[in-house]
């Protein structure tokens, strides 16, 4: 047999390897009472007590269980040994069976419900329980409205007893296929068949949709065209794993009142394969449709839009009129996805800021300038603010197409103009504001302030940070005077907020 070779430091020194011990890891090579020990946390009670190191765990299993509320996203919650836990699909007062699993995070997910809600309904949309997009479609419409209503009123409830006007939410006589945006994604399924649909909840799975309960119908049928058309010009979907593939996206956009259809293909790359052949054989299958746009998004991001544009079919962009204005809209526009409710919402909102024909009012977000043209029927002077370079070449566009004259837009932080305006003794009498779902920053509601409007309208999608936002104005000096939910996206758990305020 072969003797093992010694290691050549060995070979140097003989006895080394008799002498040399197995090296201890550096955290045993510590003396023990010199390592530095994790300070004791002490007790709420005193001394005497201990806090106990881990939450009692609760085993895998089935649990029956009743709901007691929703959260704010619409989730059910019930408590399965003392620990509160989220259950999709399940209603308040409703006693349900639940699978619960996990060990750091526990989920607990609906088996069967034992006694059902008054309020609960059959989901019309067949994959109500994987998009997660409608998570309230087994909620009656009035229970919707009542839930919404409700979650308003607890988040206001400092200023209501205050003494704020709190309204009637503001609901749909139909609340469904009333979007005007309408969006899908392409993917291929276990079969390698092309599917489109909407990605499942938390994941990039896509869920095969063949017609949204939300969305409009002829949207539905350009998708299913659009599918059809890519299995004839062997066009795959991009695949981001292993980034092939071409279609990514298509976006649709259907003016309410004048019905004009613009058809956004998100592509993976500026080449696109057979793009004649393509855009042909779709407006032979729709020819209702005005525009074609190719959007080109080549980055690994959630993104939807890229930066590249071109113009497949027709001007690139449609128009549409809303409480009496018209509108040029583009791809990228900022335009309310609920035309039916966004004229609701714009109305109340500019009854709230009580209008006379003397003031001067600011619109701080003022995307393509749409709130903007309507308030300027009712005010001396409007002036809108966006960063959006894009959106605010719409919004002069749109002002010049609707001869409104009393109305400049600016480009620029709303809340540095607001600032400047404040430093060389501007005034506003209104500033109208409608930010984005997380709510305005410190700096923004400071220039506000500093501006000192005598009255603030305050539109939001988002009311859990309006009212973190309204605690700010008010310890400014302003006062809470009407509120107004509005139900702008029936079967979510969504709800817009209007809120005025006005000086003490």
């Amino acid at each position: 047999m072969a003797k093992k070779k010694p290691l050549k430091k060995d070979r140097k020194n003989p006895n080394a390897r008799e002498n040399t011990q197995p090296k201890k890891p550096f955290y045993l090579a510590v003396d023990p009472k010199q390592r530095k020990q994790k300070p004791k946390k002490n007790h709420p009670f005193g001394d005497g007590w201990e806090l106990a190191d881990d939450e009692p765990k609760i085993e895998a299993g089935e649990y029956q269980a009743e709901c007691f509320a929703l959260d704010e996203d619409g989730i059910g919650l019930i408590r399965v040994q003392g620990k509160k836990c989220s259950v999709d699909g399940v209603l308040p007062k409703e006693m349900v069976t639940v699978e619960v699993s996990g060990k750091k995070k526990i989920r607990a997910k609906l088996l069967r419900v034992q006694k059902a809600s008054a309020d609960r309904v059959s989901p019309k949309c067949p994959v109500f329980h994987l998009c997660g997009g409608c998570r309230l479609q087994h909620l009656s419409y009035d229970g919707q409205l009542m839930w919404k209503q409700e979650t308003v009123e607890k988040l206001m409830r400092e200023y209501i007893d205050a003494g704020a006007k709190f309204y009637q939410i503001l609901g749909m006589q139909n609340p469904w296929k009333y979007r005007n945006k309408s969006h899908a994604t392409f993917s291929l399924n276990a079969k390698r068949q092309i599917i489109a649909g909407i990605y499942e909840e938390n994941s990039h799975r896509v869920v095969a949709v063949d017609s949204c309960a939300i969305q409009n119908e002829t949207a539905d049928e350009i998708v299913r065209s659009i599918r059809q058309i890519m299995k004839e010009c062997k066009l795959l979907p991009y695949d981001e794993d292993t980034d092939s593939g071409l279609l990514r996206h298509v976006l649709i956009r259907k003016g309410f009142q004048s019905g004009q259809i613009m058809v956004v293909l998100v592509t993976a790359s500026m080449i696109f394969p057979a793009r004649s052949k393509f855009v042909s054989l779709l407006r032979q299958k729709h020819p209702e449709i005005t525009t074609i746009v190719m959007n080109c998004n080549d980055r690994h991001t959630s993104m939807v839009l890229g930066d590249q544009e071109r113009v497949l079919y027709g001007k690139g962009w449609i128009e549409d009129t809303l409480c009496g204005k018209t509108f040029h809209i583009s791809s990228k526009s900022f335009y309310q996805v609920n035309p039916v409710q966004t004229e609701v919402l714009y109305q109340r909102a500019l009854q709230m800021a009580s209008l006379s024909g003397s003031e001067r009012v600011l619109d701080a977000y003022c995307g393509i300038g749409t709130i903007s043209l309507i308030a300027a029927d009712k005010a001396k002077e409007v002036i809108g603010v966006e960063l959006n370079r894009d959106a605010v070449k719409d919004a002069i566009a749109n002002a010049k197409r609707n001869e409104t004259k009393n109305v400049r837009f600016f480009c620029d932080d709303a809340g540095r103009f607001m600032t400047e305006m404040a430093a060389k003794g501007e005034k506003i009498d209104v500033v109208l504001m409608d930010p984005p779902r997380n709510g305005s920053d410190e700096a923004f509601l400071q220039s506000v302030c500093q501006l000192k409007p005598k009255k603030i309208v305050y539109i939001s999608c988002n009311p859990q940070t309006q009212q973190r936002d309204l605690k700010m104005l008010t310890a400014k000096g302003y006062k809470i005077r009407e509120i107004q939910p509005v139900d702008m996206f029936p079967q979510t758990a969504h709800v817009e907020c209007i809120v005025s305020l006005s000086k003490e």
